[in-house]
Formats: C-alpha cells, structure tokens, sequence
C-alpha cells in the first residue's frame, strides 16, 4: 500500500487484531481477507485515491457501513486521505461481524 494509505492500511489491521487476537489473515487476488473458523468477514482493497474497507455481512451491522453493493449483505466503508480513520467504529464492526456466520469466497 503507497503513501498514506501503508499506514492506513497498519491501522486497520491492528485494530482487527487488538478486537480478535485469532484472526486469520490471507492475501488472495492481492486483496487481504480476515476471517474466522467459518469464513471471512473482512476485505480490504487499495485503490488510486482511497481504502476500502469491505465487510462481507456488513447489511447486518449497526450502523450498516455506508456503501451499498451489488453482492447481497455486503457493505463498504470508503476512506480518503483527507478523512479522519475511526479505530472505534471499525472495532465495533469486526465485534459485530464476529457473532455472524463468515462467509467462504
């Protein structure tokens, strides 16, 4: 991840990790996943001008994170360089995801 987005990209994997210490990290399509014995609740994806943060059952969250998707239960959370990262809204995502069903892609 370049620039701005490297530590970004720190802070959300240690706020994972600081909420789930047994989080299962894999990088597939370039892409890291996180997940759980019965499958993956989180992606992140790197683009030109921001992060993406992806929760795979993200429409039973609360808050729903604010991107919808074209993928049936999945949300995304959009971050710019300019915009402020919410360690605490996340980490109450990954609690929340936890006590769903993981998906398997």
């Amino acid at each position: 991840m370049p620039g701005w987005k490297s530590a970004l990209g720190k802070q959300i994997d240690e706020t994972v990790e600081k909420v789930f210490p047994e989080v299962r990290k894999q990088v597939r399509w370039n892409t890291p996943f996180y997940g759980k014995e019965d499958g993956w609740f989180l992606a992140m994806y790197c683009y030109k001008n921001y992060v993406q943060i992806t929760f795979l059952t993200g429409s039973s969250l609360d808050p729903v994170p604010p991107k919808a998707s074209k993928d049936e239960g999945t949300r995304y959370l959009d971050i710019h360089e300019d915009e402020a990262f919410d360690a605490r809204q996340l980490a109450s995502w990954v609690r929340q995801a936890l006590t769903l069903p993981g998906r398997n892609l």
